[in-house]
C-alpha cells in the first residue's frame, strides 16, 4: 500500500484523486501554482506545496519542482491526472529513477502510443483495424499526393505530434493538396516544434468512440465498454455518453476485443483508452491511445459501478485486475461545464464566481473544484465542472440532464450551460443522430 501520493495536477481531477485516496487510507500531497492557492484541491489535501507562478511551464509542467515536492513530503507515488505531464515519458522515467512510483504506464508504453504514426504502426501489428494511410511520416508532398490518389479522396493530413486539431487538414481533391500541406506543416512546426506529417483516408460521417481499458503488471487487460465522444467543437469534447446510441452489442464486443488486443500487445499497465473512428456502416478504425485517465471517466464509473482511480492505484501497487469485461448497466452522460461564452464562439470567460448552486437529486453527480467566491484563473483549461447524469434509459438521462442544467447556477462568469440546455432539446441529438461534425451547423444564437 502506498503511504502518500502526490497529485501532479490541479482542479477537479486532483480533487477526484484526493477523494479516492482518502477512502483508501492514503495520505495526499497537492501541488499548486500561485494562481491556484485557493483551489479546493489545495484545501482538501493532507499537505500542499507551491511549485511556482501561474504559467504551466513554470509550475505544473516543471518536472524538477514536482519531484522536489514529492521528495520533501516523502511521497512514494505520483498520480499525474490528465493533461500536463500525464503522458510525458520523461516524467515517468524520472519518477522511476527517483524511486517514486508513477501511477500510469511505463515510459516505453507512453512513447509507443504518444507519437501518432508509431502508435498506428503498433496497433496495426497487433491486429487492430487502422485507417488506410501512410506507413509512418511522409517524406515529401509528392509521396502524400501519390498515396491520396491510391486511397481515393477525401484524405486528411495530420501532425504526428498534434493535438487539439492543430496541424490537421482535410483535402477533398488534388488541387487543394499543396496549400493544405504547406499550411499544416507551418502550423505543426509552430505549435509543437515538429512539422512531421502523415496521411490517412478521411472517414466521412464519423463517430468518435473510445474503449476504456485497464491493464495490470502481469499483462492482463480488461475493457469497460465504450464512450461516445462525438459531440465536439474543434476536436474538443463537450458531451460524452455511454453506451453509445449508435453501437450495437455485436459491434461493442468486436471493438472491445480489438482494444484488448492492442493493450495486451504493448503489455499496457494502468487505465487508458483506445480511441476509434466509426463510420456510418459500423467500420471502426484505430485513431489514438490515451495513456492516462480521461476527463470523461465518471460516466463509465456510473454505469459499471467501478472506481477507475482506485483501480489505477491498485494496479500501480502490483495488484492484479479481475480480468472480466464490464458492460453498461445504466445510461450516463457528461456535460463539460466550461467558463466560456458559447454565444461568442466559446470565448474564455475567467473571473470571480459570485454565486454558485450545484444541482442534485437522483442520478446527478457533479465533479468540480470551484465554489462561490472562487476566482477562475485565465492560465489553464476553461473547464470548471463536469455534470454527470445517469438513469435507466437515454431518454430518462436527457430529461434529467436538462433538469440538472436548469438547476445549475453559476454567476459572475459566462458558462456553457445555456449551450447544453439547447443541445438537450435538439431533435437530432435526442434521436442519437449525430457525428463529430454535428456542432458545425448548430445554431448558437438565442443562448
Amino acid at each position: 500500500m502506498f503511504k502518500k501520493i502526490l497529485i501532479a495536477n490541479r482542479g477537479e481531477i486532483a480533487l477526484r484523486v484526493i477523494r479516492t485516496c482518502r477512502e483508501m487510507g492514503i495520505k495526499t500531497v497537492a501541488v499548486y501554482s500561485t494562481a491556484d492557492r485557493e483551489s479546493l484541491h489545495v484545501k482538501f489535501a493532507d499537505e500542499a506545496v507551491c511549485i511556482g507562478p501561474p504559467p504551466g511551464k513554470e509550475s505544473y509542467l516543471n518536472i524538477p519542482r514536482i519531484i522536489a515536492a514529492a521528495e520533501i513530503t516523502n511521497a512514494d507515488a505520483i498520480h499525474p491526472g490528465y493533461g500536463f505531464l500525464s503522458e510525458n515519458a520523461e516524467f515517468s522515467a524520472i519518477c522511476a529513477e527517483t524511486n517514486i512510483k508513477f501511477i500510469g504506464p511505463t515510459p516505453e508504453m507512453i512513447q509507443a502510443m504518444g507519437d501518432k504514426a508509431t502508435a498506428k504502426a503498433t496497433m496495426k501489428a497487433a491486429g487492430v483495424p487502422v485507417i488506410p494511410g501512410s506507413d509512418g511520416l511522409l517524406e515529401s508532398m509528392e509521396e502524400g499526393m501519390r498515396l491520396a490518389a491510391e486511397f481515393g479522396y477525401p484524405v486528411i493530413i495530420k501532425a504526428t505530434a498534434g493535438g487539439g486539431g492543430k496541424g490537421m487538414r482535410v483535402i477533398h481533391d488534388e488541387s487543394g493538396f499543396e496549400k493544405a500541406w504547406n499550411d499544416a506543416k507551418m502550423e505543426a512546426g509552430a505549435a509543437f516544434g515538429n512539422d512531421g506529417l502523415y496521411l490517412e483516408k478521411f472517414v466521412e460521417e464519423p463517430r468518435h468512440i473510445e474503449i476504456q481499458v485497464v491493464g495490470d503488471q502481469t499483462g492482463r487487460v480488461c475493457h469497460l465498454s465504450e464512450r461516445d465522444c462525438s459531440i465536439q467543437r474543434r476536436h474538443q469534447k463537450l458531451v460524452e455518453e455511454t453506451p453509445s446510441p449508435f453501437i450495437t452489442q455485436e459491434l461493442r464486443d468486436r471493438m472491445g476485443q480489438a482494444a484488448i488486443r492492442g493493450a495486451e500487445y504493448i503489455k499496457y499497465e494502468g487505465a487508458g483508452t483506445i480511441e476509434f473512428l466509426v463510420d456510418k456502416y459500423g467500420n471502426f478504425y484505430f485513431m489514438e491511445m490515451n495513456t492516462r485517465i480521461q476527463v470523461e471517466h465518471p460516466i463509465t464509473e456510473e454505469v459499471t459501478d467501478f472506481d477507475l482511480i482506485k483501480e489505477q492505484i491498485k494496479v500501480a501497487m502490483g495488484e492484479r485486475i479481475s480480468g472480466r469485461n464490464y458492460y453498461p448497466q445504466l445510461h450516463s452522460m457528461e456535460c463539460r461545464i466550461n467558463a466560456e461564452d458559447p454565444a461568442r464562439d466559446f470565448r474564455p470567460s475567467p473571473g470571480k464566481i459570485t454565486n454558485l448552486h450545484i444541482p442534485g437529486g437522483r442520478g446527478v453527480r457533479v465533479d468540480t473544484h470551484v465554489y462561490a467566491g472562487y476566482v477562475i484563473p485565465p492560465n489553464y483549461d476553461s473547464m470548471i465542472a463536469k455534470l454527470i447524469v445517469s438513469g435507466q434509459t437515454r431518454e430518462e438521462v436527457i430529461v434529467r440532464m436538462k433538469r440538472a442544467l436548469q438547476e445549475f447556477v453559476i454567476e459572475g462568469v459566462k458558462t456553457t450551460i445555456p449551450f447544453h440546455i439547447k443541445l438537450m432539446d435538439d431533435p437530432q441529438f435526442r434521436a442519437g443522430n449525430f457525428t463529430t461534425k454535428f456542432l458545425e451547423g448548430f445554431d448558437l444564437s438565442n443562448l
